[in-house]
């Protein structure tokens, strides 16, 4: 973390912004275009510039510079430049996150771990698709939007009120038993609906091991799925 040396401050830009929005400091004081000069000459002697690293000063510098023009100016600022500010600070946050997803992609390209297929897509025009052979979540994803996800896989059972009367009977599936069921429907269909998979259904285990058995055949290169939107319908393809 580069460090930057004023006559009043010396240290990383992180810890000027928090004193400062702590009014633990006064941003009158401090040179920022002292700052900016000796982050320009780094960038000339770096024989490496990291975009990353980039983007985040222009955040702070950005913060900066607009607060101590409040301060200096009071009676320019307005409601406008508090929505150009925050503007500029999400759209270089969504840059960093462009930044991290194509290194991510060319790091999951240069493992080499995917397949091609070939699909002729609705259109009838036959088009080549890779599909990864192993499950890679995006470093974002939290136990709340995979306990979304199933949630909406489980809504498509409906919840019905039986009373039931004398004798209770267990009934188990395991998962071998759904991927043999897939499997048979696609020896009828090459493309059918998750829906269609567990229309009957009769309990909340039941589709969650037919979901496990689509994602098991998924993973042997049986089937691939695909899904239009967020909680949209589940498309299940047979693959040759």
């Amino acid at each position: 973390m580069m460090e930057f040396t004023t006559a009043k401050f010396s240290g990383p830009l992180e810890l000027l912004l928090s004193l400062i929005e702590k009014e633990e400091m006064d941003i009158t004081e401090i040179a920022l275009a002292k700052i900016a000069d000796e982050y320009i000459a780094y960038l000339k002697n770096s024989v490496h510039i990291d975009p990353e690293q980039v983007a985040d000063f222009l955040v702070i510098a950005a913060k900066l510079l607009y607060i101590k023009s409040k301060a200096l100016l009071p009676y320019l600022s307005s409601p406008e430049e508090d929505e150009e500010i925050e503007e500029l600070e999400q759209q270089l946050r969504m840059y960093k996150e462009f930044l991290e997803a194509a290194r991510g992609l060319e790091k999951m390209l240069a493992r080499k771990k995917f397949s091609f297929i070939r699909d002729l897509g609705k259109s009838g025009k036959r088009r080549q698709l890779f599909v990864w052979q192993k499950f890679s979540p995006p470093k974002n994803l939290t136990k709340e939007m995979l306990r979304e996800h199933f949630n909406y896989i489980l809504g498509f059972l409906t919840a019905e009120q039986q009373e039931l009367k004398g004798e209770v009977i267990e009934y188990k599936i395991s998962i071998e038993e759904k991927i043999s069921f897939i499997q048979r429907k696609l020896l009828d269909k090459i493309s059918f609906t998750f829906s269609q998979v567990i229309k009957e259904a009769g309990n909340r285990t039941e589709i969650i091991v037919s979901f496990l058995a689509v994602l098991e055949l998924a993973k042997q290169r049986e089937l691939e799925f695909e899904q239009d939107g967020l909680f949209s319908e589940i498309i299940i393809n047979k693959l040759n």
